[in-house]
């Protein structure tokens, strides 16, 4: 379960984020916050620029690491 906030903000076209519930869509300029402990799952139909801010340990596939498991090696 992910213990902290993610921050989401759409620098180049758009995405979306769906929840068990719904998607949101989310344009170039927008932010969007996800609470902790909230499942989800990000994507675009063409190619995004986005910046996503989090906890510099958090593993980006949840509880499966898998081939789509990023290093996490970089921080800013």
């Amino acid at each position: 379960m992910i213990e902290t906030d993610e921050v989401f903000l759409v620098i180049n076209d758009s995405m979306e984020i769906e929840f068990r519930d719904r998607t949101v869509a989310v344009s170039a300029g927008e932010l969007f916050v996800i609470q902790k402990g909230v499942e989800h799952c990000t994507r675009a139909h063409e190619e995004c620029q986005a910046l996503l801010i989090e906890p510099q340990d958090l593993v980006n596939t949840g509880d499966a690491e898998s081939e789509l498991t990023a290093a996490n090696d970089i921080w800013i």
